[in-house]
């Protein structure tokens, strides 16, 4: 028998046939050089301008940011989706701002929580982030001036309003410069199968956003509630036979297997963020403000309020009543409505309503939010 004939990727280097040219590989590689120089171009530009800006123009501007990348995205001919084009450029600001100032902010709960998520797909990877163990400490990093901002829940489309932060604003009203709404998608993580199960461990909102799944699938295993989710998948991380309610990426970070996604039991589950703290963001002609008011305690009062809206044609997106603290009969009021604090109609209805107020703070105005999933 003849030897057998060697390989072509087993002969020397020197005697190996080129490959084929691959123009189009070529022409990416080129690209990629291209687009990193206008990175670096962007990014020398954007210290420069912070160089020569005054100290008020240099403070951190979320809402700027935003509305560049919503002109961005717009502009787009495909064949990239919006999503993509708005991730791509809002890490790449995000890394520009960091440059020239990087912004402290303020989180509920550890990383990888949903409020960490939420903040991610606002303020980009280059920021500093602040975990904190609640809404409170949320509010006075803020108000401190130990974060520039903060993000707080304020409200689930299933558990509905979020107590703690409408009382936060009672106690510390910080402004309100931007709005987050987040699709809310719950996932089983473990070390174990499913079968092996006898603890979950999660915060109470999801284990009622996730009940009926629970009880179909999982009736034997023992809720334990924590403080956060993504305490939860560090428990389910260390413990046998536990498992955890949480993020997908808090799964990941953790090393935990995903044994199913998407358990929450309304497809359509968001939680709404308030960003406080930084500047009044420009009027983008799609704006959402934020006021808290108090009426007396006396038949009509309530609608006298209202029909100041009604005449002013402001259009209300949210309205809750909360008690006052130790008082049985004294309530407050948090409106968002369509508009900007700066139209003629608003400041003509927030004169009006000062008279028919005991207590009026106007929490600020943001663009409205649209879902990120």
């Amino acid at each position: 028998m003849g030897k057998a004939k060697p390989k072509l990727d087993d002969a020397p280097v020197s005697k190996r046939r080129p490959r084929k040219a691959d123009p189009l590989g070529k022409e990416l590689a080129q690209l990629d050089a291209e687009i990193l120089r206008l990175m670096e171009r962007r990014a020398q530009t954007a210290i420069d301008a912070a160089a020569q800006a005054t100290v008020e123009e240099s403070e951190p501007s979320l809402a700027d940011a935003d509305e560049a990348i919503r002109q961005i995205a717009a502009a787009s001919k495909g064949p990239l989706t919006t999503k993509t084009v708005e991730a791509v450029f809002r890490e790449l600001l995000s890394g520009c701002r960091a440059l020239v100032k990087l912004p402290r902010v303020a989180i509920l709960g550890p990383l990888y929580s949903y409020s960490h998520i939420a903040a991610i797909r606002r303020f980009g990877q280059s920021v500093e982030y602040v975990p904190v163990g609640n809404i409170p400490a949320v509010f006075e990093e803020v108000s401190r001036g130990q974060s520039e901002f903060g993000l707080v829940p304020i409200e689930n489309s299933t558990d509905g309003r979020v107590v703690d932060t409408l009382d936060m604003f009672v106690r510390m009203p910080v402004p309100v410069t931007g709005q987050i709404d987040l699709q809310i998608h719950h996932a089983l993580l473990a070390k174990c199968p499913r079968s092996e199960i006898k603890e979950i461990y999660s915060k109470v909102q999801p284990f009622s956003q996730c009940r009926n799944w629970l009880a179909k699938h999982l009736p034997g295993a023992q809720l334990v509630e924590v403080t956060s989710t993504s305490t939860a998948a560090q428990l389910a991380a260390e413990k046998p036979h536990a498992a955890a309610i949480a993020s997908v990426q808090a799964g990941v970070h953790y090393g935990l297997d995903i044994l199913a996604e998407k358990i929450e039991d309304n497809p359509s589950n968001v939680t709404r963020f308030a960003v406080i703290g930084g500047k009044t963001p420009e009027k983008t002609g799609d704006d959402r403000t934020a006021l808290l008011f108090q009426v007396e305690h006396r038949p009509g009062a309530l609608a006298e309020a209202m029909t100041i809206f009604k005449k002013q044609r402001l259009n209300m997106t949210w309205i809750e009543s909360f008690p006052i603290a130790g008082s049985e009969r004294f309530y407050l009021f948090f409106v968002e409505m369509e508009g900007h604090q700066t139209d003629t109609r608003f400041r003509r209805a927030l004169a009006l309503l000062k008279r028919k107020t005991l207590r009026l703070d106007v929490l600020g105005s943001y663009p409205a939010a649209t879902v990120a999933e």
